[in-house]
């Protein structure tokens, strides 16, 4: 239990003595914080007792300071400002935490709750790269796997493929009528951005076709749906889902390309999947899910063969299912995809990393399943987010305007050398460590930047900005580890020493301000990730550790290790400096980032 409700427990357990028959409910109890400018750990605010127990605050405070003081032990004293009873705890709880934890590594997580959670996140096309929009996607739903792992879930991390549909079929048509039997071999080219350039190519192409069905006096709604080229992409997609051979053929080994691409760059993102699922695998369940919905009668079709569900006495519309020549829509094969993940696994919950713009689709999808009687519906949760733009603004991938993953990663690491040389860091490195180190700057400063803000805001990338050492970015952070591993191998002791160490020590000298105060956040972790879990935020994370290391630094500006008071004070000092590199270390790893010891 944390330290703020074992406050709240005890304020509680102190009011029912005090006021027996009182209807006071612990929930109503609200424990915050003390703030720097008063006495005090932790503030009980006493205004929602003051009018059912008719008593004066100051009365009231009296009474339970007092009251708290006899009956627990974790208090030293109390102070009462404006209706708010000030608590200050024991020196005695903050050595103990630190001799409990300070070399914990598991600190911060929960039980085993049993529950079985999927996230899927990523599902990119495979008509394309993965592109920096991608990466928000990617890093959040892996930040939220790892939260949701510590606090006790068993966590499934999936990947969908969108490998079939009219999207595909435009980066194939452009391949087969340009690319002259090209390969990522011989145009040495990464498969997924060979076929991401014929996919824009396509566009290009349709683009002009249109404007030439225009100019001879078609209007332009007609020469969209008239344009060769599109004709040619709706031919191949009904060719591919009867299973012709040849383009079934072409399908695969394009599909390949991009896959080992893909996987190329999962790698250097430090990023993994424990179960993938494909489109073209799960679009023919969804259609059986639909054959049974018209059968039920929840489903209906219209005179041109398609199918349809009537949502508008939910307040939303009619919803295609299937089209009239039998082919499947995306929500077709996200029923199929619901289904089976549920049944793979029994999901207690199954959440979705999707954008913001598919708030309505996530919707109707949920909506959808219930109607059909599925069990898979309730655990439905969908973790929307804003969308990421660069200064430049918003990116469109059939325009050729996207920044590719790859080349982000790349920059990122640039602009991690550069800074570093600027800063004159380099001595004493090899250049295989300085490669590290340039990768686990760049990477940690793209990540963290990508996750520091609410996902449910949108947001814009500032490349530099997320690279300033002194910002509230990954690179403060990692500074703060590496400074503490500095110190740590001046003591010459590892930075995670064993219980032993420590073994003789004893408090003889009061805790100070600054040394209680990283205590005090340290002790809040738990709560912080139990936060991130409930609140599906992985943000408040990266709140908590830069105010971590803020305050380190602080401490450490204040307070000498070396030339401490007496050795006491010492192995305190040591005690929280481990403990705060090795809470940061935590919390960055359920990230995804990596703290250099050396910076």
């Amino acid at each position: 239990m944390s330290l703020a409700a074992q406050i709240k427990h005890a304020t509680y357990t102190a009011l029912l003595e005090l006021f027996p028959g009182a209807d006071i409910a612990e929930t109503s109890i609200t424990v915050n914080q003390t703030k720097p400018e008063f006495k005090g750990d932790y503030t009980i605010v006493l205004f929602p007792f003051v009018k059912l127990l008719r008593m004066k605050p100051d009365e009231l405070g009296n009474k339970l300071g007092a009251a708290l003081l006899s009956t627990s032990t974790l208090f030293d004293s109390y102070e009462i400002v404006s209706g708010f009873l000030n608590m200050t705890v024991n020196d005695n709880f903050w050595s103990g935490l630190l001799q409990e934890n300070f070399n914990n590594e598991h600190f911060g997580e929960q039980a085993t709750t049993g529950k079985n959670v999927m996230v899927e996140y990523s599902s990119p096309n495979t008509n394309k790269p993965l592109h920096f929009g991608h990466m928000r996607n990617i890093f959040l739903g892996y930040a939220m796997a790892g939260v949701l792992k510590r606090t006790g879930n068993n966590v499934v991390k999936a990947n969908l493929i969108n490998d079939r549909g009219i999207h595909i079929c435009k980066s194939m048509i452009a391949w087969q009528r340009y690319a002259n039997g090209a390969t990522p071999e011989t145009a040495n080219e990464k498969g997924d951005h060979l076929v991401g350039d014929y996919y824009v190519k396509f566009n290009d192409a349709y683009k002009q076709e249109i404007k030439e069905l225009v100019a001879g006096g078609m209007d332009e709604a007609t020469a969209e749906k008239e344009a060769p080229i599109m004709k040619e992409a709706q031919e191949m997609l009904r060719k591919w889902e009867a299973g012709e051979p040849e383009v079934y053929q072409l399908w695969q080994t394009m599909n390949g390309w991009v896959y080992k691409g893909f996987d190329a760059t999962y790698k250097r993102m430090g990023i993994d999947f424990d179960k993938m699922y494909y489109e073209s695998d799960t679009y023919l369940l969804g259609k059986s899910i639909v054959e049974e919905g018209l059968k039920k009668g929840v489903l209906f079709k219209k005179d041109d063969g398609s199918v349809w569900i009537d949502l508008t006495d939910e307040g939303l519309d009619q919803k295609l299912l299937l089209r009239g020549d039998g082919t499947s829509v995306y929500i077709t094969q996200d029923l199929g995809t619901a289904k089976l993940k549920y049944n793979d696994f029994k999901l207690d919950q199954s959440i979705y990393v999707i954008a913001d713009e598919q708030n309505y689709h996530m919707q109707v999808l949920k909506l959808i399943l219930k109607k059909l009687g599925e069990p898979c519906a309730d655990g439905i949760f969908h973790l929307s987010y804003g969308m990421v733009e660069l200064p430049t603004g918003r990116m469109k991938s059939r325009e050729g305007t996207v920044v590719d993953a790859d080349d982000m990663i790349d920059e990122m690491i640039s602009l991690a050398q550069q800074q570093t040389e600027a800063a004159g860091k380099t001595e004493g490195f090899t250049t295989e460590e300085l490669a590290t180190l340039y990768e686990t700057i760049g990477l940690g400063a793209l990540k963290f930047y990508l996750l520091r803000v609410d996902p449910k805001k949108k947001m814009i990338f500032n490349p530099q900005e997320s690279i300033d050492l002194h910002g509230f970015t990954a690179t403060f952070i990692q500074y703060a580890h590496a400074r503490i591993c500095s110190i740590l191998r001046k003591e010459g002791l590892p930075k995670l020493p064993a219980k032993e160490t420590f073994a003789s020590f004893t408090l003889t000298l009061p805790v100070t301000p600054a040394e209680k105060k990283l205590a005090v956040t340290l002790e809040q972790y738990p709560d912080i990730m139990n936060d991130a879990a409930n609140e599906h935020n992985p943000s408040l994370l990266c709140n908590y550790s830069f105010q971590l290391a803020q305050q380190f630094n602080s401490f450490y500006d204040e307070h000498s290790i070396s030339k401490a008071e007496n050795e006491e004070k010492k192995q305190l000092r040591l005690m929280l400096i481990i403990m705060t590199a090795q809470t940061l270390r935590h919390a960055m790893q359920v990230l995804g980032i990596r703290l250099p010891e050396k910076m």
